[in-house]
């Protein structure tokens, strides 16, 4: 099955085309991403396999537009890697929130439509853009069936005194306020990989997933269930992010409001777009930004990484405290996988646990790595994370079915 995996942002798309034959028969055919849509110079990179990539710089004034560059570049006589747009048999979409309304993926109809818009309140960022990339396809491919893959539905096996916040019980019947998480298909597919690769039993498993990129999360998973994650009901909650807060005290927001003159939307804007590493660096919201100022030796640079280190190292350790001890740890994204100091650094925090890092495979470690030692009592791994290949296999199953 010929399966077009879509990822749509506010001003991107990120796309990749799968020759699905099973969970483990596949292939990839072409990935890509469409840059800086609705701006007067957009720009397609499209990267088929065994073949040159294509650049293009061209106006892209919406999403449609977006879509249908990507579906011309995957039939271009040069380029493309189909012989026409009738080849994709499906569409899979990845969904950011989709609330208490969804525990697990499904076809677009209607209904669905409407929940996910519903859901944009909780992901303001995100799902008016995932709405977007849904029904640009619906009028570049209109006969071919879209299935949503949701961040969200991973968290679904949340105990209620995880997901529930301790405010006025109506405001979660009449508004859906609770914990939701995100990143919920990359911790699931990690998890599982991560078990497989340690030689871990997922049915009598505890282990803990930390995706740390621009964006982050620390999840605790037993026995191959989500029970706790450390976003909440948007992706705000939780650690230091790229240009998010995470956790600041409650009556930190209107008294700042109070004392700059702040509305509600300029507040969530600080929050979700000028704090995390750029706000408290003043520097920029770029990992590797920060780490060659740290090396410069620039002290906020440096309070930055220190405070990303204890964040986790901190998520780390109330997970086990809920797991009750745990079995294996996992690193994945962008930042997790290609920061070795980020990784020692919290291993070395967790010798009460008896973890013990094998400093040579950590710091030459690519692609699937274990980075504990055989002595180690917790097993500590590296798997990239492959959401785009979840979303494939779920899209299969369902339009298979």
């Amino acid at each position: 099955m010929i399966i077009l995996v879509i990822n749509c942002g506010s001003s991107s798309i990120k796309y990749q085309l799968y020759d699905m034959k099973g969970d483990r028969d596949f292939a990839v055919l072409a990935k890509g991403l469409v840059e800086k849509i609705g701006l007067p110079s957009g720009i397609i990179t499209h990267r088929p396999t065994g073949k040159d990539k294509l650049v293009k710089e061209i106006p892209i004034p919406d999403h449609s537009v977006g879509m249908k560059l990507v579906m011309d570049a995957l039939v271009d006589p040069k380029y493309g890697v189909l012989r026409s747009f009738d080849d994709v048999e499906a569409v899979g979409h990845r969904i950011v929130q989709g609330a208490d309304f969804f525990d697990g993926s499904c076809l677009v109809d209607d209904e669905v439509l409407r929940k996910i818009e519903i859901c944009c309140d909780f992901a303001p960022l995100h799902n008016p853009a995932h709405l977007l990339g849904i029904h640009a396809i619906s009028k570049v491919l209109p006969k071919t069936p879209q299935v949503v893959v949701f961040d969200t539905a991973f968290h679904q096996t949340m105990p209620d005194y995880a997901y529930m916040y301790a405010l006025p019980y109506e405001y979660y019947t009449k508004y859906h306020v609770r914990r939701y998480g995100a990143h919920g298909t990359s911790h699931q597919f990690v998890s599982r990989k991560g078990a497989e690769f340690a030689g871990i039993e997922l049915a009598h498993s505890r282990i803990i997933t930390c995706h740390i990129g621009n964006g982050s999360s620390v999840t605790a998973v037993k026995d191959g269930k989500c029970i706790d994650t450390s976003m909440g009901f948007t992706p705000l909650e939780g650690m230091i992010m790229g240009t998010r807060c995470g956790n600041v005290d409650c009556n930190v927001i209107p008294y700042i409001m109070k004392k700059e003159g702040l509305s509600p939307d300029e507040m969530t804007t600080i929050m979700n777009k000028k704090s995390g590493f750029l706000g408290l660096s003043g520097i920029s919201s770029d990992c590797r930004d920060m780490n060659e100022a740290a090396a410069a030796g620039n002290p906020r640079a440096i309070l930055v990484r220190n405070k990303l280190t204890y964040d986790i190292v901190k998520l780390i350790g109330a997970y086990t405290a809920a797991l009750n001890g745990v079995d294996l740890i996992v690193f994945t994204a962008g930042i997790g996988e290609h920061n070795p100091w980020l990784r020692a650094d919290i291993c070395k925090k967790l010798g009460y646990l008896g973890v013990e890092i094998d400093e040579a495979a950590n710091a030459s470690a690519e692609g699937n790595t274990m980075l504990s030692t055989p002595a180690s009592k917790v097993k500590v791994a590296l798997i990239p994370t492959e959401e785009e290949l979840m979303i494939a296999r779920d899209t299969m199953h369902i339009v298979n079915k």
